[in-house]
């Protein structure tokens, strides 16, 4: 008899495992193969919740549009109620007809050609940290001083923010990362979006040549939907890719072999991002509302249900990645969930693959003696589910020579 397919609710943690900060939980990666989809706990009378693991599993539902992408379809079972709906022009939080209006004005700003345009820039901008890092001196805070400020930068240079307001701009873009509590992280995230919606709107009576330009004049945005979508493409385009460049530097730190790899070989970069992309999934959890009666993974899932998908446990899935748990730079880790699958499919994902594929090497061969500065144990990770995963803070140290 399946043991794992029982009526019970469990409890999987959503945090990472003790024994490696890379890798899902075990209560999450060691049932999958029997149960890749499990009812968790929940309040009595609360609609049924249920975490899916597997590959396939997750894919299927990133794809089905039976499964809402409305946040109040969602039951958060932490937070014992529905969530409240997307703010204005949060596409990440619609459906269709609404998100198809937002995703088309989209979509021709984030084409892969007009994002490899951009590699010139990108490669300018990890040079001028570079060198800022170098003149500066080991130690260093590498969050600080490179993988925070190279996507900050390159979205000021999409979305249009002035020259004069760039430091600011950067400091408060910092402050995201070092928010110790999901609280402060959104009291930090409203002063932006505030500062990006009057940026919208003076853009809107003189425009320049840039993105939010481009928005605020060639489609039929309301205010408060142009101020919305500028704070998403903030959201979408730093946190993820500064915490993966911060997070897969540690990463490659923790595995020589794979570093030195990367280092003696740079074409290697454009897998090898996309196997740090499979191997960390920072973005590691979503969550979609069952719009109606679904039979999913051998189980009856019913309208008013949610379920929340463990995109780390589903890119860890041995049925879709051999020796998954094994950080592999040459393996091919296409079909990765890491993005997305479907219609919400990340926007910007090739712009965080040109960042990361031009600054990992970079960084690795302009410091070639980069280690962390004090022990792995010690550094203060991101651990709060409602958070991008990561790391607060990345001291590191080589020798000056």
């Amino acid at each position: 008899m399946n043991t794992y397919y029982r009526d019970e609710p469990v409890t999987p943690s959503l945090d990472r495992a003790p024994a490696c900060p890379f890798d899902p939980a075990p209560s999450l990666t060691a049932p999958r193969a029997e149960q890749p989809i499990a009812r968790l706990a929940a309040p009595e009378g609360a609609p049924g919740v249920w975490m899916i693991t597997g590959y396939d599993l997750v894919r299927q539902i990133l794809a089905d549009p039976r499964f809402s992408s409305r946040n109040e379809t969602h039951y958060h079972p932490l937070a014992g109620g529905h969530l409240p709906p997307a703010p204005a022009g949060d596409l990440t939080g619609m459906d269709a007809p609404q998100h198809t209006r937002f995703r088309k004005l989209l979509a021709g700003k984030f084409t892969v050609r007009r994002m490899n345009l951009l590699t010139e820039r990108v490669t300018e901008i990890t040079r001028e940290r570079l060198d800022a890092m170098e003149r500066q001196g080991p130690p260093a805070d590498l969050v600080e001083v490179f993988t925070q400020p190279v996507p900050a930068l390159m979205i000021c240079e999409l979305l249009g923010v002035p020259y004069e307001d760039r430091d600011q701009f950067q400091s408060s873009t910092r402050a995201l990362p070092e928010a110790g509590t999901a609280e402060a992280q959104y009291a930090a995230f409203v002063e932006l979006g505030t500062y990006l919606r009057e940026l919208a709107l003076a853009k809107r009576a003189k425009p320049t040549d840039d993105l939010l330009s481009d928005l605020a004049t060639g489609g039929d945005l309301t205010d408060e939907e142009l101020g919305g979508v500028a704070a998403l493409l903030l959201g979408a385009g730093l946190d993820t890719t500064a915490n993966m460049l911060a997070l897969g530097t540690f990463a490659l730190l923790r595995n020589p072999a794979q570093l030195t790899a990367l280092r003696g070989d740079p074409d290697l970069a454009v897998g090898a991002v996309e196997e740090l992309l499979r191997y960390l999934s920072v973005a590691a959890t979503g969550m979609r509302g069952v719009l109606e009666d679904v039979e999913l993974g051998g189980r009856q899932l019913r309208a008013g249900d949610t379920v929340v998908i463990a995109i780390n446990a589903a890119n860890r899935d041995p049925a879709r990645f051999a020796g998954p748990d094994v950080l592999d730079l040459r393996r091919s880790a296409a079909g990765h969930l890491a993005f997305g699958h479907g219609v919400h499919q990340c926007l910007g994902q090739q712009l965080a693959r040109i960042e990361m594929r031009v600054a990992f090497p970079a960084l690795l061969i302009r410091f070639p003696t980069l280690r962390l500065a004090v022990p792995a144990e010690e550094l203060s990770l991101r651990t709060d589910p409602s958070q991008v995963y990561g790391v607060h803070s990345l001291p590191v140290t080589w020798d000056q020579g």
